[in-house]
C-alpha cells in the first residue's frame, strides 16, 4: 500500500507530448518542481488563505511544493514497484514451471536453487534436495564426465555441455543433456537440464 493517499492526478502522457520544447528540456527534478507548482496554483485557487507576511508565505509556498513533489514521487514509485512485482511473477512462472531442469550449483556442486522440473528429474521435492551435492544424482559410470564438465565451466568464461545419466536410488537412470555457465559476483554455476531418454 502506498504511504500517501491518492489525492491529485499525475500529468498523462499526452500532456507531457504537448509541453513545449523548453519544457522538455528541463532535467527531471526542475520537470518535478514545475508540475508541483502548477498542481500547487490549482488549489490554491480552491482555498482562501488567510493573510501572511511575506517570509511567511515563502516558507508555505516551499512547504506545500515539496510535500506535492513527495506526493508526485510516491505515485511514481508505487506504479514502479507494480511493475517489478508484476515482472517478478512472471519470470517466477516461467522459471518455475519451464519444461526443462534450471539448477544453481556452487563451485562444489551442491544445489542452491532449482526449478519444480529439476526437482521432479531428481526424483524428490525441491526442498528435501537444497543443498544436495548434483554429482550424487549422476550414474557412477559418467561421475567423471560430470566432474570434467563442472571444471570446465568455473574454468572459462564460455557456456559447456555434457550427456549423462541421471538416476538415484529407486529412480531409474535417464540420459539428460546440460548446459552450463558461471555468471554473478558469488560465481554460481547456471545449469541447463534436459532429458534426452525418448530421443
Amino acid at each position: 500500500m502506498c504511504f500517501f493517499e491518492r489525492q491529485f492526478e499525475l500529468p498523462t502522457n499526452e500532456y507531457f507530448n504537448a509541453m513545449n520544447s523548453e519544457e522538455q528540456d528541463l532535467t527531471e527534478a526542475q520537470l518535478l518542481r514545475l508540475n508541483a507548482e502548477k498542481q500547487l496554483k490549482a488549489r490554491q485557487k480552491k482555498t482562501v488563505k488567510p493573510e501572511m507576511g511575506i517570509d511567511e508565505k515563502r516558507l508555505m509556498h516551499e512547504l506545500q511544493v515539496h510535500q506535492i513533489e513527495l506526493e508526485m514521487q510516491n505515485e511514481e514509485l508505487c506504479r514502479a514497484n507494480e511493475v517489478a512485482e508484476t515482472a517478478l511473477r512472471k519470470y517466477t512462472m516461467l522459471y518455475d514451471f519451464a519444461p526443462m531442469g534450471y539448477f544453481t550449483l556452487n563451485a562444489e556442486g551442491k544445489i542452491e536453487d532449482m526449478n519444480f522440473t529439476g526437482a521432479e528429474m531428481l526424483g524428490d521435492r525441491r526442498f528435501s534436495l537444497m543443498a544436495s551435492n548434483f554429482k550424487f544424482f549422476i550414474s557412477v559410470e559418467d561421475q567423471d564426465v560430470f566432474e570434467t564438465f563442472l571444471a570446465k565451466v568455473y574454468a572459462g568464461i564460455s557456456k559447456e555441455s555434457c550427456k549423462v545419466r541421471l538416476g538415484h536410488y529407486k529412480n531409474p537412470l535417464r540420459y539428460v543433456y546440460m548446459e552450463g555457465v558461471v555468471t554473478g559476483e558469488e560465481r554460481n554455476c547456471l545449469l541447463s537440464v534436459v532429458d534426452i531418454s525418448g530421443f
